[in-house]
């Protein structure tokens, strides 16, 4: 196939791409990242470049701009809707295109303006501390024996099965035709390089054996740590532990965003990206284990740096667990035929030279339900068509060589279950990791994001379900929105006096400094709570045409309020909060309070006694100003809790105690699940929610902040 030169600007990338590539796609290929927030449906437009004409002598090229495909009807829709900004800008179309939709055709030059250049999101999914029970699959064994002898010619792995039947204290019952050693299995792999480890440890050897019934790893000498990794594979954002398996400590978290959203923000489009790309899973698939790996390496790179290598290469636990399941020293005694000397071998600790990828023996995984199926390479198509069903509800253990997964070849992968088609194996972590299920209290656990999750009921009842929430309260479909990255707006107040606002940037210290590039979602929230509070919108979130502030003004999309002037921005234009953005919002948060307040009629409840936000996003959410604008049921807001990343912690807790896996599967099975779309009553409760902060509830928890608040004559036509 014919190929092209392309130039990326002000990168200096270049590179030959095949005739009919679309720019966004060869600058993904040159490692040029360029925005997109629509999966590339040319509706938020912030993958706009500029294309460059005439001779470049310098990359002996010409450049033209019928070296791109022709301007697409969608692309044509999206600047029509838009001529303020190009005259403000002085473009014309044609010269600015959109880098999803337009191909290469020939060599072309190509300018990335600043506001479509992607930013290194700020990844927010640390992790806390808690007190874990350790009881870890992986439990190692010291065995030491006798070589074999012409009268003792016991094969390899009989020998070492039968060091371990004492070891593991499997003594047989009377009743038992075979010893006990027959139930254990090794590993392939294990298997392969077992004769070579005896021999060079002169038969003294740490054995790895996970769930008490495979043996995964064979070291020389005395090793006495192990290792294991738990990751949370959110649609926007993948976050790695590396834990010490015998303490518990946390010896590294590693954060990356996660590469499938090149293909699709939310988890619809990257199923339907699997649907109409033959090879669309593999690369999905593929995406997410390079991530993986990455991300290993990352994790054991950062765990060597903070403890000493040597001799001695030993983590220091801050819990200081109860673990009695330690290493096991036993020697195999000369009355079972494996040491006819009888002599007791001392065994030095094998010299360390620091953690290896191949020192992890086992990861946890959990993720929503199409992450669930990517990292597993199972079809997803079915999640996205009625009756929506995952191929697999229950736990699985997959060999990490099964999946790519660079860590100890014979380890296990565990995945925790999912619960229905949109409540993934991520809500049965954060079920495990806050525990509802083993309170007196009603507990509301949502996870916010693109698609919330939603967990409510206490020890004697749980009920869930899920709701699209759009990816607006992320930053998408909001006209300056944007990812946590330096530059963007991350907290807004106004002055409910003077109109005027003050605003965070990422990465800058002070207010209302820094150039701001866009808005993110928490700040998104904070915008339309205020402009509420101050009065700017009504209830129905309506701009007051009558303000007189030139910070409300009508702009070429209707009306919209100035956050920065132009002057205050690294783009160059201003950043507003428009009526469409407003609408959004709306949308957006109607969707999660309709689904809470679903859970709570089915429990018979007017409240929740607690409410608890998950997720890196929910963690950044001003509880305040989310019960403001309705986007959580009222509740005291000393109730309100953000717990970070609880899937993430889930993940962890799964790791460090095999018990909690048999018990976040036995609550999952227990678990009610409704579809919200089935509800007779869903759409009126939704349009209900649609106005700041309910159209009928009456929020007393906060009502103080919003005296001005009245009734609202429409409830009426939605209530029974």
């Amino acid at each position: 196939m014919t190929k092209h030169t392309i130039i990326l600007q002000p990168s200096g990338r270049r590179g030959q791409v095949e005739e009919g590539t679309s720019v966004r796609t060869a600058a993904r290929e040159l490692g040029v990242e360029i925005e997109s927030i629509c999966a590339e449906n040319a509706t938020c437009g912030k993958c706009m470049v500029l294309i460059e004409e005439g001779r470049f002598e310098k990359y002996n090229i010409d450049s033209k701009r019928e070296h791109l495909s022709p301007v697409s009807i969608e692309e044509a829709n999206y600047f029509k809707r838009r001529p303020k900004l190009l005259k403000d800008k002085g473009w014309e179309v044609g010269q600015v295109r959109l880098s999803c939709q337009c191909r290469i055709r020939g060599d072309v030059l190509i300018n990335v303006p600043e506001e479509s250049r992607g930013n290194k999101q700020i990844v927010r999914k640390t992790a806390r501390e808690r007190q874990i029970e350790i009881k870890p699959a992986i439990r190692k064994y010291l065995v030491s024996m006798s070589p074999p002898t012409l009268e003792r010619p016991i094969a390899d792995w009989e020998r070492l099965a039968k060091g371990l039947e004492t070891s593991m204290a499997l003594v047989r019952g009377e009743e038992e035709k075979l010893p006990r050693w027959h139930e254990l299995k090794i590993d392939y792999q294990c298997l392969r390089t077992l004769s070579k480890t005896l021999r060079e440890a002169k038969w003294n050897v740490t054995v790895s054996v996970w769930n008490d019934r495979e043996v995964i790893q064979v070291q020389p000498g005395y090793v006495e740590d192990s290792y294991g990794a738990a990751v949370d594979i959110g649609s926007t954002t993948v976050a790695l532990y590396l834990c010490n398996l015998r303490t518990g400590e946390l010896l590294a978290a590693e954060s990356e965003m996660n590469p499938q959203i090149v293909y699709g923000e939310d988890v619809m489009s990257r199923i339907q990206y699997t649907i109409e790309h033959p090879d669309g899973l593999e690369k999905l698939h593929k995406a997410i284990i390079a991530t993986l790996n990455k991300l290993l390496k990352q994790a054991v790179k950062t765990a060597n740096m903070s403890f000493p290598v040597g001799d001695d290469v030993r983590a220091q636990t801050k819990q200081s667990p109860d673990n009695r399941e330690a290493l096991l020293e036993q020697e195999i005694a000369s009355d079972d035929g494996l040491d006819t000397a009888g002599e007791h071998r001392l065994l030095d600790q094998r010299p360390r030279n620091g953690i290896s990828t191949e020192d992890i023996l086992e990861m946890v995984l959990v993720g929503n339900s199409t992450m669930h199926h990517l990292v597993l390479n199972l079809p997803p198509k079915d999640l996205g068509l009625a009756p929506f069903v995952p191929a697999i509800h229950e736990s699985i253990d997959v060999k990490a060589r099964e999946l790519g997964i660079q860590i100890n070849p014979s380890g296990n992968v565990h995945v925790l279950p999912t619960i229905a088609s949109f409540v993934g194996a991520d809500t049965s972590a954060m079920i495990l990791a806050e525990e509802p299920h083993k309170q007196d209290e009603n507990w509301l656990l949502i996870d916010v994001g693109t698609n919330a999750e939603l967990v409510l009921g206490n020890r004697k009842r749980l009920v869930c379900t899920s709701t699209p929430t759009g990816p607006a309260l992320e930053g998408a479909h909001v006209e300056y929105g944007m990812r946590a990255a330096p530059g963007a707006i991350e907290r807004v107040h106004i002055d409910e006096k003077t109109l005027e606002p003050r605003y965070k940037i990422v990465g800058e210290e002070e207010w209302n400094s820094g150039k701001a590039k866009g808005i993110c979602g928490s700040a998104i929230i904070d915008a339309v709570a205020e402009l509420f509070r101050a009065e700017i919108v009504d209830s129905r979130g309506r701009f007051r045409k009558e303000l007189k502030s030139k910070r409300v003004r009508e702009g070429e999309a209707g009306w919209e309020y100035v956050i920065a002037w132009a002057e205050e921005t690294s783009i160059g234009r201003d950043i507003p909060i428009t009526q469409q953005d407003v609408r959004q919002i709306q949308l957006a948060k109607a969707a999660l309070f309709t689904a809470a307040r679903t859970l709570l009629k089915r429990m018979n409840l007017q409240s929740p006694d607690k409410i608890i936000l998950a997720g890196g996003f929910g963690s950044y959410i001003d509880k305040e100003k989310a019960m403001l604008i309705g986007l959580i049921p009222d509740c005291p807001l000393e109730n309100v809790y953000a717990v970070g990343n609880a899937a993430g912690d889930g993940a962890r807790i799964a790791l460090l105690n095999i018990e909690k896996r048999n018990e976040i599967d036995s609550v999952t099975r227990k678990v009610e699940r409704f579809e919200l779309p089935t509800d007779p009553e869903f759409q009126n409760q939704f349009m209900l929610a649609t106005s700041f902060p309910h159209m009928s509830e009456p929020f007393p928890h906060i009502a103080h902040l919003i005296p001005h608040r009245k009734a609202d004559p429409m409830a009426k036509n939605f209530m029974k």
